[in-house]
């Protein structure tokens, strides 16, 4: 589902994704209550969230849906570089931040892996956001397969591939995703995604689309 004030945005971004063959586009919503109600109705995989709109904001608009319908992901879309915006967007729920100038193909992959939960971040946004990551003077003790699942995870995996990956049960690598969040102090595998990528884990591109 597409959320954006502007119908040429809406029209051009569902002309770049018809173009990929497999996704399809189900609703539009032209400002943040809209998309709101058609995300109830529709029950979308994936709404791709303008943040400035009419009405009720796109960030607010991305709470509610984060909150009441926890299996819709979603992926702000925005033309702002805004270091509070795009923290603001994450805190809200959101998978992932594009900026509007991702080109076809990127949005395309990018919109398949936020689908699955995977982080997805403009890599000018992974870059701005990592410098403002705050790295405690005591860093966490991971155990080896936490810091493990870390990697995997920074590298935009879902936990069925992450499990795939390490051998695993998917049920281990929510456990195991479960206690990084916690002794990170994080709230979102976006944020412990950043973290890896501070402290050197991952290169600083690897949440990016690809």
């Amino acid at each position: 589902m597409i959320a954006d004030d502007h119908a040429m945005v809406r029209e051009g971004l569902r002309g770049f994704l018809s173009l990929s063959g497999d996704l399809e586009t189900v609703g539009f919503a032209a400002d943040g209550r809209e998309a709101v109600r058609l995300a109830h109705e529709l029950r979308p995989d994936l709404v791709l969230m303008d943040l400035l709109m009419p009405v009720l904001d796109g960030i607010s608009a991305t709470t509610v849906i984060r909150r009441e319908l926890p299996g819709v992901e979603v992926v702000a879309l925005s033309g702002y570089l805004e270091p509070q915006l795009i923290a603001d967007a994450l805190h809200a729920g959101a998978v992932g931040y594009l900026l509007k100038d991702t080109s076809s193909e990127e949005l395309h992959r990018a919109v398949r892996a936020a689908a699955a939960g995977q982080v997805q971040l403009s890599p000018a946004v992974a870059a701005r956001l990592v410098r403002d990551v705050h790295v405690p003077t005591a860093p966490p003790q991971l155990t080896r397969r936490e810091e493990e699942v870390l990697v995997l995870l920074a590298r935009g995996r879902a936990n069925g591939q992450i499990a795939r990956e390490l051998h695993i049960a998917p049920q281990t690598v929510k456990t195991h995703v479960s206690n990084i969040l916690q002794k990170l102090n994080a709230e979102s595998r976006t944020q412990a995604a950043l973290y890896a990528m501070r402290v050197g884990l991952v290169p600083v591109h690897a949440a990016a689309p690809s």
